[in-house]
This record gives C-alpha cells, structure tokens and sequence, in this order.
C-alpha cells in the first residue's frame, strides 16, 4: 500500500479512529544492513500493537509554522495510552514474552513513562510487573505505576537514588532473584522497534519529510523512528534534540564512541540518561544527521507555546524536539516539511504550572 497523504487543518487532530494500517513502505535501503533492527522489525511491531497502542495524532498550527518558516507536522504521543510513546516499545516486548516468561513477570527501570507503560503493558498481557525508579521521579508518574494492576497485584515499585545507585545492577540483581526477563527502557531490539511505530504512523499520514526531529535520551525512540524515517522517506535528515545539561549522545557522536557523562540534572527526567546504548548509539551514528541542545529556559517557553497555543500538555522531554525548532536550534529548515515527535504528556500539574508561570 502506498503511503497516504491526508491534509491537516490547523490546530487539530486528525482522524485517530479510521486509519489505514501501516504501509509496508519501500525496501529496507542498503544503509539499514547491519542495525538492531529492520523495516520489517517494525512493521511486526505495528501488527502487535494494532487495536492496542492508540494511532496517534499529527497536528499543525499556523502560529508554530510562522515562527519556524517551515511547515510542522507534530506528532502526539502525549495522547499515546499512559501519555508517552513508551507503551509502544514496552508492549511491543512483553507481547513477544514466552508462557514460562509471562508467569515470572517483567522487570524493568525508569524514570517515569517506561515504568508506566511496562506496568501498563504487564497488566494487559496478565502477568506481574516489577518497576524500579528513582526518589524523585514525578509524583504523576510515581502514582500511575502504582496504580497499574496485573490480575489482583499492583506493579511493585522499587526505589532507588538516581545519583548514588546504579539502577540496572539494582534490576539485574532483582531479575535474578526472581527469575524475571528484564526490559531495559531503551537498548533492547524489542522496545526499538515499538518507538519506531511512531514515526511510520506520521509519515504515512501527512507524507514524505525534508527532516524529523526527535528527543534523545538513551537513544530507543530516535534510533527506531530513524529507521523507520528511512524506509519511508529516502533523503530525510533526521535530527536529535538532548538538553544542554545531558548532551551524552552529541558528546558520543563527536567521538565516535559511546561517552557517559554523570546523571543530568535537568527539567527533562526522560533524558536523564547517561549515555546511549549499545544498540541504539550504531543506529545513531549511522542514520541520525546530527544532535543539538536546548536550555532548560527553551524547553519551559516551548511547554507554554503548546499550553497556550495548542492547547495541549507536554512535559519537558517531550518538548525537546519542538524547543530546537521553535527556539531557533536548527537551521536550514525554512520551507521544509518537519515531523516532530511530541514524545509525552507526563508532568505533575503543580510543577507544570509553576514552570510556565515564571
């Protein structure tokens, strides 16, 4: 099925309820050879997540498209189920999990939307979940994953200090003990693949794309999204945001290998990470144009502009790839077609409103 081009008007959703599944898109491209995943990776995961994970919506807006010079198109994974493209990858996984794997449950940890949608995605699948965060993860995201049920059990929540512990010797060790599978929230072929659902949904709906940008924190949405992105739309560039305080993958690219840097202190908890993966840093180096940054002050103007504007919530990671366009980090783009990832809608209200009332 070739890929459909549907106009948007401004300032509103498009139809999320009669869409076309995904297409196949063209042929890998040779440059995909060699990766974690394929094309045909995603296109599994998009079969799996069909009538589960929401489609999504792309919306415009004349003011952000004035301010840019270029036409926009954003892609809303703040309305994705749980509010962030996370349950994507994380459903993706645990639907690929064995019978003897479904009866141990899932480990995993994060800071806030994967412990969400690995809760959420244990409860749909029936089977129990352990998630590990950190003290100061947003109290939003704290409670929901608190909430999830699997069957007549909570997700337990195992905490840990984001500073001082090392949260995947803790999920490790607890993955052992229990006979768990870990899911990592970025480096793991399974939960590419997902995130990357994201970025062929956009792109068989509003068209082909000069350049997608996307946020960056360990690498799992942009590496699948890039892959995706290439299949569907040979020439784009794709481009990554990370915030100043935590430029690990910027920093990584510039070297040619992976560098970690010591947990960012920043407004952007999904990109606190501290260096890409293993999977995801060949896939970066090979399909992503570039990386930029954005200040914390850029990411709290870009979550008014949206509150104000578009009249949507979007948490501060999610608002990365929309700040560097928006706020002027990227050139080059006047009159281009940009897909934007609009990664989640996730942000305590009091700390939300206090952020774009200063």
């Amino acid at each position: 099925m070739a890929a459909r081009f549907v106009p948007l008007q401004e300032n509103c959703m498009s139809d999320n309820t009669a869409q076309p599944p995904l297409s196949a898109g063209p042929a890998a491209p040779p440059g995909l050879a060699g990766l974690a995943i394929t094309p045909a990776d995603i296109e599994a995961a998009a079969a799996r997540l069909a009538g589960v994970a929401h489609r999504t919506p792309a919306r415009t807006s004349r003011q952000a498209d004035l301010r840019s010079g270029a036409k926009l198109f954003f892609k809303c994974e703040n309305f994705q189920r749980m509010g962030a493209f996370k349950f994507r990858g994380a459903y993706n996984a645990l639907a690929q999990f064995d019978a003897a794997q479904r009866e141990h449950g899932v480990i995993a940890f994060s800071s806030g939307n994967h412990a969400q949608a690995v809760a959420l995605a244990a409860r749909l699948l029936g089977m129990p979940s352990v998630i590990v965060m950190p003290t100061d993860s947003p109290a939003a995201k704290l409670a929901a994953t608190r909430e999830y049920q699997s069957g007549q059990r909570a997700s337990e929540v195992v905490l840990y200090d984001r500073y001082k512990e090392d949260r995947e010797a803790i999920g490790k060790r607890l993955a052992a003990e229990r006979g768990a599978t870990l899911i990592p929230p970025f480096d793991h072929p399974h939960v590419m693949a997902g995130q990357g659902t994201a970025a062929a949904e956009l792109i068989d709906e509003v068209g082909p794309l000069d350049k997608l940008v996307v946020c960056v924190g360990g690498g799992g949405l942009i590496s699948g999204c890039a892959v995706a992105a290439h299949a569907r739309s040979p020439g784009i560039e794709v481009i990554g945001v990370e915030p100043e305080a935590g430029n690990d993958v910027q920093l990584s690219l510039a070297a040619g290998r992976i560098v970690k840097i010591g947990t960012p202190r920043t407004i952007a908890d999904g990109a606190q990470t501290q260096a890409a993966g293993a999977l995801t840093f060949p896939v970066i180096q090979r399909l992503v144009k570039r990386v930029v940054t954005v200040t914390e002050q850029q990411l709290v103007d870009t979550m008014r502009f949206f509150a104000e504007r578009m009249k949507m919530v979007v948490e501060p990671t999610g608002c990365l790839a929309a700040a560097a366009v928006l706020e002027g980090a990227l050139d080059g783009i006047r009159g281009q077609r940009i897909g934007i990832i609009l990664s989640g809608g996730n942000v305590d209200l009091p700390r939300f409103a206090s952020l774009i009332a200063e």
